[in-house]
C-alpha cells in the first residue's frame, strides 16, 4: 500500500508541474517570436542600424518569466514638457505620462513613462509610451547608454500594465554612430541588475 501511495503521489506531483512547464515553454516561444520580429524590423529600418551580416552579433538573455512584471500605473497630470538629451548631443521634447511601480527580487522599481512630443500628432504613434532606463548591467553585460521598453496607452488596463523586461531593446546608438538616441533620465536609473532582454552588441567587442 505504501508503494501504491508513493506512486500516486509521484504521478500527482508530475501532473501539477505540467501546467507550469507548459506555460514556461509557451512564454519562451512568445519571446522567441517577439525577437524574430524585432530583428526583422531592424533590417527593414530605412536608416540601416545593422546589416543582415550583423545579425550574428545580436545577443539576448534567455527568456525569463520572472522579469515579466505586473505594475501599477499612476498618471502624471499636468506634466510639464521637457527635453531629453541624446547621444548625438541633440535634445528631444518629451512629456511624462505617468509612472509604473512593481517589485523585482524584493526591490521596488519605479519607471517613468514618457510621450514623444515629436510624435504627438502622428496617428500611428500618438499613443506610444517610451520607457528608457539604466540598470546595474550597463557597461558589462548590456549597452552603457541604457535600454528601452515600449508600451502604449492601451496597454494600461484597470490601473495596471505588464512590464516585460524580456522585451527591452538597445537604442540604435548601440550599433552605430549618427543616431539621436535619448539618454535615460536619472529618474529611470535602476539600482538593480535587469538580466533580461537585449545584451551588449557583440560586434564592437569582437573588433
Amino acid at each position: 500500500m505504501k508503494h501504491i501511495r508513493y506512486i500516486h503521489f509521484l504521478v500527482l506531483a508530475i501532473a501539477l508541474q505540467l501546467p507550469v512547464l507548459a506555460i514556461g515553454q509557451t512564454y519562451k516561444d512568445t519571446i522567441t517570436q517577439f525577437r524574430k520580429a524585432y530583428v526583422a524590423d531592424l533590417l527593414k529600418e530605412p536608416r540601416k542600424p545593422i546589416s543582415a551580416n550583423d545579425v550574428r552579433y545580436l545577443r539576448f538573455f534567455e527568456p525569463n518569466p520572472a522579469y515579466r512584471l505586473v505594475a501599477s500605473f499612476e498618471p502624471t497630470p499636468g506634466a510639464t514638457p521637457f527635453l531629453i538629451a541624446t547621444h548625438s548631443g541633440k535634445n528631444k521634447p518629451f512629456k511624462e505620462y505617468g509612472t509604473f511601480t512593481c517589485m523585482l527580487h524584493d526591490t521596488l522599481i519605479v519607471l517613468h513613462a514618457y510621450i514623444n512630443l515629436d510624435l504627438i500628432n502622428d496617428n500611428n504613434h500618438k499613443d506610444d509610451l517610451f520607457i528608457p532606463f539604466n540598470d546595474e548591467t550597463n557597461y558589462t553585460a548590456t549597452f552603457a547608454g541604457g535600454r528601452y521598453i515600449d508600451l502604449t496607452v492601451n496597454d494600461i488596463q484597470n490601473g495596471q500594465a505588464v512590464i516585460d523586461f524580456n522585451k527591452c531593446y538597445n537604442p540604435y546608438c548601440a550599433y552605430a554612430e549618427g543616431f539621436s538616441c535619448p539618454i535615460p533620465p536619472s529618474d529611470n536609473h535602476l539600482s538593480i541588475a535587469i538580466q533580461a532582454g537585449e545584451k551588449m552588441y557583440a560586434k564592437h567587442t569582437a573588433e
